[in-house]
């Protein structure tokens, strides 16, 4: 029975760490997130939230655009409103 749980733990230990790879995005740099979103660098968050709706709705895959490129247009509006909050 020890024998059980302890395979069963170390299972879900390894699930755990594989999920969390998997959800780790790769570092993107300010200034890729502004090219990204055509954007200057004084931009603030209203405009980085308007750049990014326009080009999320026009790339998304639900209108036969790229997952990918959705995900690094998402990925650019954090980095840059995670940005403007500081």
């Amino acid at each position: 029975m020890t024998k059980l749980i302890l395979i069963a733990a170390l299972a879900f230990g390894a699930w755990l760490w594989v999920r969390r790879l998997m959800t780790q995005r790769p570092p993107i740099e300010e200034s890729e997130a502004r090219a990204i979103l055509g954007i200057g660098a004084s931009a603030g968050p209203d405009e980085i939230r308007s750049a990014h709706r326009k080009l999320v709705s026009a790339v998304h895959p639900d209108r036969g655009g790229s997952a990918e490129l959705a995900r690094r247009i998402n990925m650019a509006r954090d980095v840059l409103l995670k940005r403007s909050a500081e």
